[in-house]
Formats: structure tokens, C-alpha cells, sequence
């Protein structure tokens, strides 16, 4: 499956990238689509069986979303977004 996580920050980005590469993801930082938005404008996008439990996001991570048939399916979303 396919997730891209969307970011406060560059930094947020490439600390998640980091976290994802630890756990033997693929990972890759990338501009966010076109139809997502982000406050940095940087998102990494990764392939996995599942996205990570929602008690791993750092603070930095404002959304997660898998890319599917029909579009993105949002799977997490920061309470301030």
C-alpha cells in the first residue's frame, strides 16, 4: 500500500522519512500533490502492509493519507488542521 504523510515542517519531513526507513519502509520525500495540502509543501511518501500506528505520528505530522483506486482516503488528520 501507499501513504504520504503531509507536514508542518521540512523538518517533520525528514525526521518521518528517517522513522520510516528505520522500520524497512520505502520512503521518499517529494512535493505534496496537488490534491493534498501542507503547510511546508513537503510530504514523504512510503509503502508499507499499514501505516504506523497512530500513537507513533510525531507532533510535526499533520495529516496521513492512502492512495487508492478512487483518490487519497485520509487515515489521520492533527486535531489543528
Amino acid at each position: 500500500m501507499i501513504y504520504i504523510a503531509t507536514f508542518y515542517s521540512h523538518f517533520g519531513a525528514i525526521r518521518y522519512r528517517k522513522m520510516c526507513e528505520k522500520n524497512h519502509f520505502t520512503a521518499k520525500i517529494m512535493p505534496v500533490p496537488r490534491d493534498l495540502s501542507s503547510s511546508c509543501g513537503t510530504c514523504v511518501r512510503y509503502e508499507g502492509e499499514q501505516a504506523f500506528p497512530e500513537s507513533e505520528y510525531p507532533e510535526e505530522l499533520e495529516q496521513v493519507v492512502q492512495l487508492t483506486e478512487n483518490g487519497y482516503q485520509t487515515l489521520y488528520r492533527a486535531k489543528d488542521s
